[in-house]
């Protein structure tokens, strides 16, 4: 999972962008927010994130300085910058020290982020190196499920098992156990060591990994098996995880 951190004065327009996006659905975590540069500036440098979803106009420290004292002390974390019309000669300034991209606040629909951070993840993963080869990724679910104890996780990972294949959000799962979103992807990751999508992702991708193996199936019939609906994204996520395209790794097989 990509870290964020999310700097915004207005609490209206900070909450807004927390709730109108299923972060983890698209591989990011918010690992923290701020309500100015200086606050965000502690943050980043105690735990530098992936990505930095940054207000330009802000009080103490606006983002523009926010973006040059980050890569003043060496990270290399990206920026998006939330602008109001008008700041563009901010942007251009904030383009110049490495901003990835800017959205406009007024305008800024859920597509719009999701189109944004879908662009900042394949950056983030271009820039990674390679994941381990896909047999070293492959411990199945019935192993996990035997070492865990708690009752919602181990009914989560059987749930999984033999729901790979159909529509799953943290949401579904969490009505699964009847618990609340929150205390449900925190309680996996506390119990497990992996985030729910980080899971859920990594079955998919061994369940695709059999068929590629022992079958002829065009590899977006096999993506569509293993509950990816999006070839690309099935594309994306398998090379992630594998370091290799399904494609790739069927012909070195």
């Amino acid at each position: 999972m990509w870290k964020v951190v999310l700097v915004e004065d207005e609490t209206f327009v900070r909450e807004s962008v927390k709730e109108i996006i299923r972060w983890e659905e698209l591989g990011f975590a918010l690992a923290g927010e701020a309500s100015n540069g200086e606050e965000a500036l502690e943050l980043i440098r105690r735990e530098p994130p992936d990505l930095v979803l940054c207000d330009i106009v802000m009080p103490k420290m606006d983002g523009l300085e926010l973006l040059k004292e980050t890569r003043k002390a060496g990270i290399a974390s990206k920026f998006v910058m939330l602008t109001c019309i008008g700041d563009f000669e901010s942007v251009r300034q904030a383009m110049e020290y490495g901003a990835s991209n800017y959205i406009l606040k007024l305008s800024m629909s859920v597509k719009d982020l999701r189109e944004t951070l879908g662009k900042i993840s394949e950056e983030l993963c271009a820039a990674k190196p390679a994941t381990p080869p896909a047999r070293e990724i492959e411990r199945g679910p019935d192993v996990l499920a035997d070492r865990i104890a708690h009752p919602e996780v181990k009914k989560i990972i059987r749930y999984i098992e033999h729901n790979y294949d159909q529509e799953i959000s943290l949401a579904s799962l969490a009505r699964h156990v009847m618990m609340g979103e929150n205390y449900v992807s925190a309680l996996f990751k506390k119990k497990t060591g992996e985030t729910l999508i980080h899971y859920l992702h990594r079955i998919r991708i061994e369940k695709a990994i059999e068929y590629l193996r022992s079958t002829d199936l065009p590899v977006s019939q096999i993506g569509q098996n293993v509950g990816f609906m999006n070839d690309n994204y099935f594309i994306k996520i398998f090379k992630r995880m594998t370091g290799t395209t399904p494609s790739q790794f069927r012909q070195s097989r």
